[in-house]
């Protein structure tokens, strides 16, 4: 699972897989903000997917760590499978996708085919999910406004499945201070913590503008890592 099949032209270079070596964060980040969103995204499951450019930022960052490539990787909340998708893309051994939503599952599984890569596709509430082989975690998890603390239930499993965690959280000193706390906890370390712009485009009854645009923090937490 993982690797590439056949694609649709533009998304294959000379005939083989695309990977770290020869794509460009701005092609991978076209790829994957071109694929199917929700039809109909829960307010209270904070299903917002993820933005191309972000998505990209975090599977380069996680890729150039030598963290993609050959890896069994596990997206968390997985949604449409943005990231699954972009991890496979750059050469993933394995890629697993797990979310409770399967809405969400049936576009991501279209999704995948429309890349061409075989994804393994799991159905069930994150705080059950087991799996003993995962290198990698890759997450955009709920950021906890709707459900306060489901953010951290994310985090928790996350570090429970693999040793290395790459996972997107709201960017404000306060939350800042209580990820680093709560990761001390947990035995683990952040190694890097990137600033990004995410955007959410107008899909609920709540939203005022057009495109709400506001900061995350990509972090990359390993268990007894080196301190950013």
């Amino acid at each position: 699972m993982g690797k590439r099949a056949s694609s649709p032209t533009g998304w294959t270079k000379c005939g083989r897989a695309i990977s770290g070596d020869v794509v460009r964060k701005k092609q991978l980040e076209i790829i994957l903000q071109k694929l199917s969103p929700h039809p109909s995204p829960s307010a209270e499951l904070e299903q917002y997917m993820t933005p191309g450019g972000v998505a990209a930022a975090l599977l380069q960052l996680a890729n150039s760590q030598g963290d993609i490539a050959g890896k069994v990787v596990c997206d968390l909340g997985c949604g449409t499978g943005r990231l699954a998708v972009g991890a496979a893309l750059l050469g993933a051994e394995r890629v697993i996708g797990v979310d409770v939503d399967p809405t969400a599952l049936e576009i991501a599984e279209q999704n995948a085919a429309r890349a061409g890569v075989d994804i393994e596709w799991i159905r069930g509430d994150v705080n059950e999910f087991k799996r003993a082989d995962t290198d990698t975690v890759i997450q955009n998890p709920p950021f906890g406004v709707q459900r306060r603390g489901a953010d951290m239930v994310f985090l928790r499993k996350a570090l429970q499945l693999a040793p290395v965690v790459y996972s997107l959280h709201k960017a404000t000193p306060k939350n800042r201070a209580f990820i680093a706390e709560r990761v001390k906890e947990m035995g683990a370390k952040i190694t890097d913590r990137l600033e990004l712009w995410f955007h959410i485009p107008r899909q609920f009854k709540f939203h005022t503008r057009r495109v709400h645009r506001f900061k995350v923090d990509l972090y990359r937490i390993e268990k007894g890592g080196k301190k950013w």
